[in-house]
């Protein structure tokens, strides 16, 4: 967990000093993607938060019976976060961005800011995440958006049962960040045959239009590491002696906004370097998915297949080789055959184009439910596919000038849209 910690604070590390936003209305201060990416929003940029909240967390039995491995001891059900208003309210589910769960930072923001103006809410993990692939992943294999959103949407059916009986509901609302976004599309395209919830208002913040595409330019990055990707161990251990290096002879006594910043203005990291820190922190998201979906479905992938893990057994070999798997080496190896066997004649293409927003394109220019939250210099985006959501949506797409993917979500502003969008 220290590993990760540190890799996670490494990777907000920035390189050039912040200058003003443009002159353009728009009072996000950060013009780089990439640096705005790893940054976020500055603390005194955000809006204030209501000091207590009613909340507390749902433990879902959500598939009756699953067998668990040993390893995985400590998961007892799928995590989720749920805070409630005393009187009769709009419910929204929050679906979390890749790999994240139910508490990630910017989930909670969104949570409060919602909970502030009025809404109940139900925070859930991406399916991309350990938890949610160990307890409410019919197949464990994630990636594919609608066995993806039948599955949360099962998630969102248990949830609601637990606390039915606990409050008044108006409405349903749906909401996803990043991949959950595109989820978030399929679960509602879903609703439409089902009809448990009937989503009034859906929005897509940060949406990838392809899932193939986006994982591409995220795994490019690593190709910005100097030597490549190959060189991604000795890069790491660089980016954490220099870090820590700051952190030892400068007289900061925590992790803080303070702290941050003056690595920002101190430009140790150069353009590359900072992509690369992007690019390899996927990589570590990526390799907690592959574990866990390896161990759960017995695949031999990394695992050797039928090998119990013990839970005084050290894992930290397999994290090392699952690291080094890229995203195409998890669609080629893994995810591609896996469909192939059960969708026979199914070819590689036809299965990437199944994972994109296009693939359900006629439903969500039809359906005015839907609205988008994204931003010009989205690096998961090409030019084609930001003008692409222009033209799917219409006056339903908020394109602000910078951000970067996701960076300034806690952007006053921005969560200001967001409430807004589900109160019209």
């Amino acid at each position: 967990m220290m590993y990760l910690r540190l890799l996670f604070i490494s990777c907000l590390v920035l390189l050039p000093a912040p200058s003003l936003a443009a002159d353009d209305g728009y009072g996000y201060p950060i013009p780089g993607s990439y640096e705005a990416t790893i940054l976020g929003t500055p603390a005194s940029l955000m809006p204030e938060f209501p000091a207590d909240m009613r909340t507390r967390q749902l433990v879902l039995d959500v598939i009756p019976d699953r067998k668990r491995p040993k390893i995985f001891f400590y998961d007892e059900g799928l995590r989720c976060t749920f805070a409630h208003q005393e009187q009769k309210a709009p419910l929204v589910f929050l679906i979390a961005g890749a790999g994240s769960s139910d508490r990630a930072p910017k989930l909670l923001s969104m949570m409060k800011a919602l909970y502030q103006a009025g809404f109940h809410v139900i925070a859930l993990p991406s399916p991309s995440n350990a938890n949610f692939i160990i307890s409410a992943s019919q197949s464990s294999i994630p990636g594919d958006l609608a066995e993806d959103a039948a599955d949360l949407y099962r998630v969102m059916e248990t949830a609601w049962k637990q606390v039915e009986g606990d409050i008044e509901v108006s409405s349903f609302h749906l909401c996803g960040i990043s991949l959950g976004a595109s989820q978030a599309a399929f679960v509602a395209k879903l609703d439409e045959e089902r009809r448990v919830f009937t989503f009034r208002k859906v929005l897509m913040i940060n949406p990838p239009v392809s899932l193939y595409s986006s994982a591409t330019r995220i795994e490019e990055l690593l190709k910005q590491i100097p030597g490549g990707p190959r060189k991604q161990g000795i890069f790491f251990n660089r980016m954490l002696a220099r870090f820590s290096q700051f952190y030892r002879y400068g007289n900061f006594v925590a992790i803080n906004d303070d702290f941050l910043y003056a690595i920002y203005t101190e430009r140790l990291f150069s353009k590359e370097e900072t992509a690369g820190l992007i690019g390899l922190t996927y990589r570590i998201s990526l390799a907690g998915m592959i574990f866990s979906s390896d161990v759960m479905t017995n695949s031999g992938y990394v695992v050797p297949k039928n090998r119990v893990l013990r839970t005084t057994d050290s894992l930290f070999d397999y994290f090392l080789v699952s690291t080094h798997l890229s995203f195409f080496d998890y669609v080629n190896e893994y995810f591609y055959p896996y469909f192939q066997q059960r969708r026979p004649g199914l070819t590689k293409q036809a299965l990437i184009d199944s994972q994109s927003l296009r693939s359900i394109e006629a439903y969500l220019k039809s359906s005015a439910k839907f609205g988008v939250m994204t931003n010009e210099n989205d690096f998961i985006l090409t030019r084609a596919e930001l003008d692409y959501l222009r033209q799917l949506f219409g006056e339903r797409a908020k394109i602000y000038p910078r951000g970067g993917h996701l960076g300034n979500l806690e952007y006053k502003d921005n969560l200001a849209y967001m409430v807004d969008f589900f109160k019209q």
